[in-house]
């Protein structure tokens, strides 16, 4: 393949352009038949006729959906980030309701032909709530990671400042593509769109777009894609909105347990012996899976500057308390 093809197949890939990218690929396979290499343009004919068998009818032999070779296309662009996380339930430290529900989730995922086969559909759209920093976003990551799709973030908020006036319209284009392309799909702040209709703050393009998320949610899934809704904010989500989730997942504080064991996690190499864990226990009260992540990354990048083989406990608790400080400052605030 020359230089020439390769920046082509690359930048068609880049671009998400599927068609060009299938193009450029017979451009290749008539290459190689001119060079003698007939069983190889053979093969590469017949990959790119099973690639256009599965446009037409949207899923292969095997029941997938084929994944996009990139980030959304057109108007999409901008409102929806693309990503392929490598992370899996095992990366992360989950009560263990939440770490159960999520294991039933994947198997659902994996087994949808089974249950489809029974008259049954997998779990598809799921409610995560629970305070900032709890793992509702991660879990999104490690859904995706699990089952080896593409993860597709949308933040509401921003859809609305961008264009106030349209928005249902480019909700619209996204129902859309979750209906063709499989997917983990997150719909973050989903309190945005979700508030409850009658709202003294409501005004007409919130009722418009809300109206439009419940009938989506009344659309057949046809492609098993897992949609991921989280708030901080489920009290004040429409009833009629949340009775429509498969599931509803709670995330809460780490526990007395889960805490440590996150910090320790985070501190791979760098961890301390178990027994100087008994003067820290209270720093670690109240803070969330996020705040106790980059305590424990301020420490670690500390130690690595000044050549330390391990993280000290008393920087540790610093750290920590430093965080509880500028958490209780910001809950002051929010009380004013």
């Amino acid at each position: 393949m020359s230089t020439k093809h390769l920046l082509a197949l690359l930048n068609s890939h880049i671009e998400g352009d599927e068609d060009q990218f299938l193009s450029i690929a017979l451009q290749v396979a008539a290459q190689e038949a001119r060079q003698g290499r007939t069983d190889d343009a053979d093969k590469l004919k017949r990959l790119v006729q099973k690639a256009r068998d599965q446009q037409r009818t949207g899923r292969p032999a095997g029941g997938q959906t084929p994944i996009p070779l990139a980030r959304p296309r057109g108007e999409l662009q901008g409102l929806v980030e693309s990503s392929y996380p490598k992370v899996t339930l095992d990366s992360m430290v989950l009560a263990e309701d939440v770490r159960s529900r999520l294991i039933r989730i994947v198997r659902q995922q994996q087994e949808r032909a089974t249950l489809r086969n029974h008259g049954q559909a997998p779990t598809t759209h799921m409610l995560l709530v629970g305070p900032p920093g709890t793992g509702k976003t991660m879990t999104a990551s490690a859904l995706a990671g699990e089952l080896r799709l593409p993860l597709f973030t949308v933040r509401l908020e921003a859809l609305f400042s961008r264009f106030f006036g349209e928005t249902a319209g480019k909700l619209r284009l996204l129902f859309d593509q979750i209906a063709q392309t499989r997917g983990v799909y997150l719909l973050d702040e989903f309190d945005a769109i979700g508030a409850r209709r009658g709202d003294p703050n409501d005004v007409g393009e919130i009722r418009r777009v809300l109206n439009s998320v419940l009938a989506f949610m009344e659309e057949p899934n046809s492609t098993d894609s897992l949609v991921l809704a989280a708030t901080n904010h489920v009290e004040i989500l429409d009833e009629a909105l949340a009775r429509r989730f498969d599931e509803v997942i709670e995330y809460g504080l780490p526990d007395v347990n889960a805490a440590p064991a996150i910090v320790e996690r985070r501190l791979g190499k760098f961890r301390f012996a178990a027994k100087a864990w008994a003067g820290i226990g209270s720093s670690l009260e109240g803070l969330s899976q996020g705040e106790l992540v980059r305590a424990a990354d301020a420490v670690v990048k500390d130690a690595i500057l000044e050549g330390s083989a391990k993280v000290s406990p008393e920087a540790l608790d610093r750290a920590l308390r430093n965080r509880q400080v500028l958490k209780g400052k910001f809950h002051s605030r929010a009380g004013r």
